[in-house]
């Protein structure tokens, strides 16, 4: 299941989600929690969805299905981050939630303006599975230590993967953070574009693995072939998942 914002362009969010979805062959559940007028160069307008509407959903979709993983995208702030983490890690301990930790959206519009709370931020990630923050983000989540510091601290809580697509140095090799290793990630394919909504489909892929039994690792290296071929499909920004 997704719980993430709805992008009419279908380039990220809900829509990226459940192509995800079913190219993996697992059913796809979604809840929204904005609906954005934008396109894959420009982000034009947000309208945040009512807590207790997602809450509300939340319970729904819960209730009535067999739900092994959950990804979550974009959400208004950490307070209401923590509150549907929390909704979902009591309905259901053994749901993996997936949080990919979207602080800004690849057409440059910041989702969280404030700094980080980091006495919210440890109590939510104790109940995650796992983030998937880039380069960027992980220093917003701690902004006094390095990339590679950063995603090591955070490990300490719950396990990371730092994407490696803004990392100059070694272009593509993401890092996958537990708390006994650092695993790295090599890419395959060097012959890649960027694309709009990469985050949402590779978290979303490593929550369709999750979904099928699979363990962390292999999750993460199956998803990141995933993405590879996404980010290979076509020159465009908005990539083909078909390919």
């Amino acid at each position: 299941m997704s719980i993430a914002g709805l992008d009419p362009s279908a380039g990220a969010g809900l829509l990226a989600d459940i192509k995800t979805y079913e190219e993996h062959k697992v059913y796809g559940l979604g809840i929204c929690t904005a609906q954005t007028i934008q396109t894959e160069n420009e982000f034009i307008s947000i309208r945040w969805q009512d807590e207790k509407e997602i809450l509300k959903a939340t319970e729904v979709m819960l209730s009535n299905y067999d739900v092994k993983a959950v990804k979550i995208g974009i959400v208004e702030n950490i307070a209401r981050l923590k509150t549907m983490v929390e909704y979902i890690h009591k309905k259901d301990p053994g749901i993996k939630i997936v949080w990919d930790t979207v602080i800004k959206s690849s057409t440059g519009f910041g989702f969280w303006m404030n700094e980080v709370d980091q006495k919210l931020l440890k109590e939510i990630l104790v109940k995650v599975f796992l983030i998937t923050p880039n380069y960027n983000e992980v220093v917003k989540l701690v902004p006094f230590a390095t990339p590679k510091e950063a995603a090591n601290m955070l490990s300490s809580y719950c396990h990371v993967l730092l994407k490696g697509g803004h990392n100059e140095e070694e272009v593509g090799s993401d890092y996958l953070y537990t708390k006994s290793e650092a695993a790295i990630l090599q890419p395959n394919i060097s012959t890649v574009s960027a694309k709009h909504g990469s985050g949402c489909v590779l978290s979303s892929a490593i929550a369709a693995n999750l979904a099928l039994g699979n363990g962390l690792h292999t999750s993460c290296d199956n998803a990141k072939r995933y993405i590879e071929r996404f980010l290979s499909s076509n020159n465009s920004l908005l990539g083909y998942h078909h390919v």
